[in-house]
């Protein structure tokens, strides 16, 4: 066990540096780099910066440098704890993100949590009633939520709340007097309330996915042998379907943890536009476009931690639901 996690983490490692390399090398492709969408920023409110200027800029932020030497001025820079200047706000990387790092992970949290405390039973359940009204019900609501793209359900939901109940603005995971206080419990218990429905909104799409495949393999494993020898021994339905095929059809769904974290990040960016969330996903797309190089490429560089986290703990959970991987292990 402890031989697997030591190869696992260097594993981890060769794909967190790769992946900051490919990162890097995607952001360079675009024509151009931040000074060039800076320069077209100014002129486009009638503002002219001379060609000295510019490549004073340039000199500035080291893009006048090869594409190499910027990658290795990076990495130096974060194994000094340090990921650079954020061009666009001229801070620091760090304090950019800040607080939006801790609040994407307290959301994805949430909605990993709701999509697994959701998904689980109905999967199982439409499982057990297999063509029963409720199958097809719960059946019906993940074709629903697997159609519908989660920045439409944050439109309707705000459409409803304000056409209905009269709410003006739903966004945001903050009541106003909490936005800019500092962190305190009343503060944390406002999060909390507030969490709910950007959960809702950004696991809907991967609870209707898990429903379905938790359906498909527990149908698959109801219908092997095991299970009837083990109903013709005189176990209770409860048991014999909880003990065994659950924890047998478990395996590919323990496996999807490891797209999960990063999904929910990367497919907030447009929901957190939507509903006004403090979260690094704005900041992404923000970066993209100005090709701030240091920001958008930490901000990826954490989407590819956050999969190899997720893939960790879904191999650890698959060793402990399945003896087979543990005695292959």
């Amino acid at each position: 066990m402890v031989s697997y996690i030591i190869r696992r983490f260097f594993a981890g490692l060769l794909t967190i540096w790769a992946a900051s390399v490919l990162s890097f090398l995607i952001i360079q492709l675009p024509p151009g780099d931040y000074v060039t969408s800076y320069i077209a920023q100014l002129q486009s409110t009638g503002s002219v910066v001379s060609a000295g200027e510019a490549e004073a800029l340039r000199i500035q932020y080291g893009l006048d440098q090869p594409i190499y030497m910027q990658y290795l001025r990076w990495v130096g820079l974060m194994m000094r704890g340090n990921f650079g200047m954020a061009m666009e706000y001229n801070r620091p990387v760090l304090e950019v993100i800040g607080d939006r790092l801790t609040l994407t992970m307290v959301i994805s949290l949430a909605a990993v949590i709701f999509i697994w405390a959701i998904a689980l039973p109905i999967g199982i359940y439409s499982a057990v009633k297999q063509y029963s009204i409720g199958d097809y019900f719960f059946t019906f609501l993940s074709f629903i939520g697997v159609a519908i793209p989660n920045f439409m359900l944050a439109l309707i939901v705000m459409y409803v709340s304000f056409k209905y109940f009269g709410v003006t603005s739903i966004g945001g995971l903050f009541s106003p007097e909490y936005m800019l206080a500092p962190w305190s419990w009343a503060k944390v218990w406002d999060l909390i309330k507030h969490l709910p429905l950007p959960a809702l909104i950004l696991g809907l799409a991967g609870t209707a996915e898990l429903v379905r495949i938790m359906r498909a393999n527990l149908l698959d494993e109801l219908r092997k042998p095991y299970v009837t020898t083990a109903r013709a021994k005189g176990l209770t339905k409860t048991r014999v379907i909880l003990k065994y095929p659950v924890r047998a059809a478990l395996n590919p769904f323990a496996s999807t943890v490891g797209y999960i974290f990063p999904f929910i990040v990367s497919g907030s960016i447009i929901v957190s536009l939507v509903l006004s969330l403090p979260t690094v996903g704005p900041l992404l797309f923000k970066a993209l476009i100005a090709q701030d190089l240091f920001l958008a490429g930490t901000i990826l560089l954490l989407l590819a931690v956050m999969t190899v986290i997720g893939t960790f703990i879904s191999d650890l959970v698959l060793m402990w639901v399945d003896p087979r991987i543990r005695l292959e292990s």
